[in-house]
């Protein structure tokens, strides 16, 4: 471990799900959160065509919260580099019916995938009670209205390009002071849209128009972004990063996925979003042990 993390200076942050009693509790002395993935696409790097078969989907999503994920994102639409686009009307067909099923089984915020407003607003209605949009705003006009109007908590992005042209030659004079300052002018446009700050969630974006050495860049230096005052969602499961460093495909990537976990809880990551969620609990568990955390 590092010494003084971020997590451990930060405050807590209290958001607010529609539907939901409680608040979600992120940072200050909370643990960190397993947020799992469930991707119903075709062409998603790690797991695409897995699950989009609806009783698939939905068995899949019981099955991470019987291994006890805090939260599960569904998305239709793929952001690996190079993908193509997914029509609204075809995410909605897909997630739908999953996120209906899954809100009135299980006990879990679900958190929406999409950087469509149609798309999202109707995963809310089914059910879901966050958006996570990799487009941080940028992607529709009516996204931050929608947000703000549903009173959802939204997690902000960074992405330098699109995801088909991501990865073509990424490049910043720093990539962490460049970062910060995108995402802080996200949010001050996110609050300027009706959007409240204390519902918004910061996102680096690993692998989303990064080198490996931006990325690794970005693990080493993490707790430089608590000066947003965000909580902190970190996504390095199973990526690009790790085949460069591991020279390993997707499904070989699980304990390198494991050490980015930990490096980035200990360097205040208030969430973590993973494939393999209890392996990553197990890790989450010993990180909040060392840094005298409860779990909870």
């Amino acid at each position: 471990m590092s010494g003084p993390s971020a997590s451990t200076m930060s405050r807590a942050y209290r958001l607010h799900l529609p539907g939901r009693r409680e608040p979600l509790i992120l940072g200050g002395g909370a643990r960190g959160l397993v947020m799992g993935v469930l991707n119903i696409t075709v062409d998603s790097f790690s797991d695409g065509g897995l699950y989009l078969d609806r009783d698939a989907a939905v068995a899949h999503g019981q099955a991470l919260v019987a291994e006890g994920v805090d939260l599960i994102d569904i998305g239709a639409e793929s952001t690996r580099p190079g993908s193509e686009s997914v029509a609204a009307e075809e995410q909605i067909n897909r997630v739908v019916p999953v996120i209906e099923q899954l809100a009135s089984r299980v006990d879990v915020p679900i958190s929406i995938d999409t950087a469509s407003a149609v798309v999202a607003r109707r995963a809310i209605e089914a059910g879901a009670t966050m958006v996570n949009d990799v487009t941080a705003l940028r992607g529709d006009v009516n996204m931050a209205r929608l947000v703000a109007e549903a009173g959802v908590p939204v997690i902000l992005m960074h992405m330098q390009g699109t995801p088909r042209t991501m990865q073509d030659n990424p490049a910043y004079d720093d990539v962490v002071g460049d970062i910060t300052a995108f995402l802080r002018e996200r949010l001050a446009a996110a609050e300027s849209a009706g959007v409240s700050r204390e519902q918004t969630i910061i996102d680096v974006g690993f692998g989303f128009g990064k080198t490996l050495e931006h990325n690794l860049t970005l693990l080493r230096r993490l707790n430089e972004f608590c000066i947003l005052d965000r909580p902190l969602l970190v996504g390095t499961s199973r990526k690009a990063m790790l085949g460069a460093i591991l020279d390993v495909p997707p499904d070989g990537r699980l304990y390198g996925t494991l050490a980015t976990v930990a490096a980035a809880l200990d360097r205040g990551a208030a969430i973590v979003r993973v494939h393999d969620v209890r392996p990553a609990l197990d890790v989450a568990r010993v990180v909040a042990a060392i840094q005298g955390k409860d779990w909870a």
